[in-house]
This record gives structure tokens, sequence and C-alpha cells, in this order.
């Protein structure tokens, strides 16, 4: 096993230091390995030479945590972990989350609310001087004016608010290394106005030289279609090759200015990241506690990808990975899974070899490692692009040497696929090959919806396509002899969604001949275009209005339409359907959703349509999340949301 960093001054002493180059301040616990951002960030440095001590959830009530390791001769890096906090520590209804898989034993309450402007506001008190540089999805996303939705509020750059100096946004490993040189090279950290992926503070107007200009804070607060016009043209320029640096006015002598995006790693480049000593688990100091639930299903997966050129609106890696898809060579991802055939707890399963897209391994066209990503289209939405190279040859490849490999008895794929660039695969050998050997008994895909209106404001593909993929699983798998069945995700009050939508995808799933027993409830992240719709009732792509539910009770009308079959759920379930004018649906035919008299008991016995129960053969699969999709270097993984589970129990 490989030495873990210090993590308090006596592991830093008994190196023989007398104190670090840099301090990772974490709002994790010390996980050291690559589906850790902090991880892949304090290794890289390391591995340039520079001594970095690891910080691990201090105590934000006391001054004295992070004086642990003195003041550090280059800077404080500070980071929330994997998640933003806000997301960690509450549900969409605003209810605190009773766990956190990020923590000992999965305790919560380990880390504050808005951990990086808490951290760094800490440490500026103690250490008014040392250079402070935020990273990590957290500052990422929220490092220009941005929606909170926790406090329902439009809240300044957690630059302006956290009194740091730099944020090192997206994936990090470029910015950080430029960073670091400079401040070895004695540069002042108030000098370093010039780095990709890098924002920063400036208070002179003359400095900005070509950024383009955003409207002032106080416009944004003042008229909210002006928020909806600057997020768009943050998203137009969140490429590496096109993108232009952009300034946001706060008063007269401040300005957040952010360079453009990091080129994307080389292949090259990914492989020795992923070649860096990692450790592969959590510190030992934890073990007591019960250890860090996180590592589970990342223990044994494989990141084979970074970015999407997916597109969903309700996704933010466009604002962080970006669009241009970076992979590892095969000889990275077979020399990994060796390792991992060595681990005494390895049991030949590999639980995962994806990233955000797991079928995506190669830029959607020839154009973007050159020239970068359109700005104006996107690659799979509203129809594939004429340029798109639907490919999955070298996935294929990668997926058969991996089960080859000895001690190796299944290859999962639980990240996620994206059934639409399946489809724009003329040829069928990748479907034949997931569904033989890579599924296990549910594949999960995100239609996220049935109505085309809604499906179109979420940049996902028209019903069709989702249903012409359903048809092409079923088959496929009859022609194997498989029983196997789709996981699909679906979304409630997405913006746009309104009830005789929600009724839609009621009987949609009453079609389907199956139960959600989770729905995922739109979640207002920061930086991504649905959350700039919840926020404003305008597209920012068009500036059409957009229909918005934000009353908790009509919330919860169209997330029960989806589980109408629940008999918990039968008031609300009849008051949407009384309030839509359908009454049609109550009743006793095949057709309807549910029965004229409220159920008695609320076991799972009880029965509300008139169909067979809802443990029919029909019923689809569950599927632990597995941790894989959406990992980022810097930070969390993209919104998180819990699968339909499968109420067909096996005998």
């Amino acid at each position: 096993m490989t030495e873990f960093l210090p993590m308090n001054r006596k592991e830093m002493e008994d190196r023989g230091w007398d104190r670090p180059d840099f301090v990772y301040v974490c709002g994790d616990a010390y996980v050291d390995h690559p589906s850790f951002g902090a991880a892949i960030i304090t290794r890289l440095l390391e591995s340039r030479g520079y001594r970095v001590a690891f910080l691990a959830q201090p105590d934000w009530r006391n001054e004295d945590s992070v004086r642990e390791f003195g003041e550090p001769r280059l800077g404080f890096l500070v980071s929330a972990g994997n998640m933003d906090s806000m997301v960690n520590h509450y549900s969409v209804s605003k209810r605190r989350r009773g766990t956190d898989a990020y923590s000992p034993g999965g305790q919560m309450g380990l880390r504050p609310d808005r951990a990086v402007i808490v951290y760094s506001s800490l440490i500026r008190r103690v250490y008014p001087k040392v250079p402070i540089i935020l990273g990590g999805i957290e500052a990422s996303l929220r490092r220009m004016a941005h929606y909170d939705y926790w406090s329902d509020s439009l809240k300044r750059s957690v630059l302006v608010e956290s009194q740091a100096d730099l944020i090192s946004y997206g994936m990090g490993e470029r910015s950080i290394v430029e960073i670091a040189e400079a401040l070895e090279a004695g540069l002042p950290v108030s000098s370093l106005t010039y780095i990709p992926g890098t924002v920063c503070l400036v208070h002179r107007e003359e400095d900005l030289g070509d950024a383009v200009r955003l409207p002032s804070y106080e416009e944004l607060k003042a008229e909210k279609r002006k928020y909806a016009e600057s997020f768009y043209t943050q998203y137009r320029n969140t490429d590496p090759f096109s993108g232009k640096r952009l300034a946001e006015p706060y008063g007269r002598k401040l300005f957040v200015l952010q360079n453009p995006p990091a080129k994307p790693l080389t292949q090259m480049e990914m492989d020795d990241i992923y070649a860096l000593p990692f450790a592969g688990t959590y510190a030992p100091v934890y073990e007591q506690a019960g250890g860090i639930p996180a590592i589970r299903e990342v223990k044994f997966s494989l990141v084979s990808c970074r970015g999407c050129f997916g597109g969903c609106s309700f996704c933010a890696l466009t604002f962080h990975q970006g669009r241009i898809i970076q992979t590892r060579s095969h000889e990275s991802l077979l020399a990994e899974a060796k390792r991992m055939t060595q681990n005494p707890d390895f049991k030949g399963y590999i639980h995962d070899v994806g990233g955000p897209t797991a079928n995506f391994r190669k830029p959607s066209c020839t154009k973007q490692l050159t020239h970068g990503v359109c700005t104006n289209r996107q690659c799979l939405f509203p129809k594939p692009c004429q340029n798109l190279k639907a490919d999955h040859k070298d996935y294929l490849s990668l997926l058969r040497k991996l089960r080859k490999l000895p001690g190796v008895k299944k290859v999962f794929i639980r990240s996620g696929i994206r059934y639409d660039y399946v489809m724009a695969d003329p040829d069928d050998t990748f479907l034949r090959e997931l569904c033989e050997y890579h599924v296990s008994g549910q594949l999960k895909v995100a239609p996220e919806h049935v109505s085309d209106r809604v499906l179109s404001r979420m940049g996902k593909p028209e019903f069709s396509i989702y249903q012409g993929f359903a048809d092409r699983y079923k088959k496929m798998n009859e022609k194997l002899g498989k029983k196997q069945y789709l996981v699909p995700y679906l979304i409630s009050s997405h913006p746009g969604s309104t009830l005789k939508d929600a009724i839609a995808l009621a009987e949609a799933v009453r079609d389907m001949g199956y139960m959600p027993e989770q729905v995922q409830d739109f979640y207002p992240t920061p930086s991504t275009i649905s959350t700039c719709m919840y926020y404003t009732g305008l597209d920012p792509r068009t500036m059409e209005d957009v229909a918005i539910i934000r009353n908790p009770h009509q919330k919860a009308m169209q997330r029960a339409l989806i589980q109408y079959r629940d008999p918990a759920n039968y008031d609300l379930v009849r008051e949407a359907l009384e309030t839509a004018g359908r009454r049609d649906l109550i009743g006793y035919g095949p057709h309807c959703l549910i029965r004229p008299e409220k159920p008695k008991g609320s076991g799972p016995k009880a029965v509300i349509s008139g169909q067979k129960n809802s443990c029919q053969k029909a019923a689809v699969g569950s599927q632990k999340n597995s941790g894989q999709k959406g990992k980022v270097a810097s930070g969390q993984k993209k919104n998180s949301r819990k699968p339909i589970r499968n109420i067909h129990k096996k005998k």
C-alpha cells in the first residue's frame, strides 16, 4: 500500500518536514482513490516535488483546526469535497439528510454548509496573507453570480464571498500545476490573472483587457432576464478553444475575471494522472468508525473517460468537465484492472468501466480537439449532428480485453449509457455484447420524461428514440435468451413540466407496467440551464417563457402521479387528476390510474389500479448507484439521482 499523505503534525514531522508547501483542506474524509478529486490534485502536486499535507474535515468552529500544520510555504488549497456541501446536506425538499457517504461511518455534520466559504474565511482570519486557492465542484460551479436554491436568492461569486485569491475550476490538473509553479517562482498570487481554468479578482477596469463584460451583480439581482442572458453568455464560453475571458463587475472597483477553461488532457496525460501512486482506499484512521461508505462502489470501478457531449440541461458537466471527451488508453485501464485482481477484497467483478457517460470513448466529431465544440448547437440534441461519428469499436475492444483478464468473472457497465448514441450507431455489435456480457439483470438509462415538450427543455431526444431503444434492447435479450430489464430514470417537476405532462408520464408508467419506487424531483443546483430556467422562468437559449412549478404541494402532486400505485399517494393523485379534469383515469378500467375509493391499509399488497398488481414481470429493476457517473477530479458527481427500484422480487 502506498503511504498516505500526512494528516496531522506528527505525521508531517515523521517525514522530516518543518512545514508543507501546500495544505489541502477538504470537506470529505481522506480517501486516496482517483475517483476523489482531492486525491488526484494532491498526488499530482506530490509528483511534481511539492510537500502536500491533507487536512480532512477540520472543525470550522475552532481556529486551531487550521493551525495543525502551521502556515504552508505556498498556500492553502480548499475544497468542499466530491459533492457540493449543500447537495450533500439537504434533499430537494430542503430537509437535512441523515447520512454522509463521504464521512467516517456515514456520519452527518462533519462539514459546514457552504464549506468553501466557511473554510476559506476561517483560514483568512488565522493567516491574513497566505494564498488561498479554491477548487472542487462547489467552487467550480459557483465561480460567478449564481442562483442558490437553498436560500432562494442570487448569490455573489464564491470568490467574493470567501475572501480567497483564486478559483481553479473544472478538473484542475493543468491550472493547479501552473499556479504552484508561479508561486514557487515567487510571483505574488495577486498577479496570477492569466492562467486558463482559473477565476481571479481584478480591481482596475483597465486590467480586464479583451474580456467580455457581463452585467453587474446589481443588474443581475434587479432583472432576471439579465441573469438569463449572462448565464447563456457563460454557457457559450465553456469551450477551451473558443471560450473568451469574462468579467463580472461588483461595484466600480471589483471584477470577477474568468479565464477560458484549461485545455483537455491528452491520453498520455490522462494515463500519467491515473498511474500516480494512489493507495486506492481511505486512510486507516477511519477503519474503527466503519470506513468511508463512498469507496464501496468505486473501489473496483474504472474511470475510462471524462467529459460529456450529451448536453442535458439539468447537468452541470458542461461547466465542469466540458463537452470534449478525454480518454485513458487501454494499457492504462488494463494495468489498473490487473492491480484490482490482486486485491484480497476483489471477488472477480469490475463494477463499472465508464465515466459521466460510459459509452463515450471518443470526441463526437474530428474537429473538437483542434477547434473545440460548437457554441450554437448540440451533438445529439434535438437530432444527432450530421458530423457525429457514433462508433463503439474502441469501447468494445476495451471491454473484450478486460473480460479476458485472469481473475475477472464479470465486467459491468453501471455509470449509464446514452441510448440515443447507441441508436445512432448502425452496428448492433455493442448492443449485443452489452446485453450478453455487461448487464446485471437491469440496464439503467435516462429518458427522464415522455413529453417531447418537456424533453426539449431538458435537452433530451424525443421519447420515440427511447421507445425505439427499448424495443431493440428487448429483442436483443430475447435473441440471447436473457431476461433483462431497463431501469429508466424519471424526473418530476422539471421546468416546462405541467400537470398535464405529469399525467402523461403517469400513463406511460402504467403502459410500461411498472411501479417506480423512487423518483427524482428536479433539484436546482448551480450552473445548469435548468436551474437558470427555474430561477428566471426563461429558457436562456431562446428567451422563451417556461412554466415553473415552485409550490411544494404542486410538486408533490407531480411526483405522486408517477408513483400512483403507492397507497400513500392516493389523495395527491386524486387531487391532481380532478384538478386537471382527468376523472376518466379514476375508475376500474385497465386504463385507470386509481379506483374511486381510497384503499384500505398501506401495505405493499394494497392494489390501487384496476390492473394486475405491481409485482408483474414487466416491472423494471433497480440498480445501486455505481458512484461512477460524473466522477470529477475536482469535485462531485453530477446531480445525484436515485434509480427506480425493482418491485418484482426474485423468489
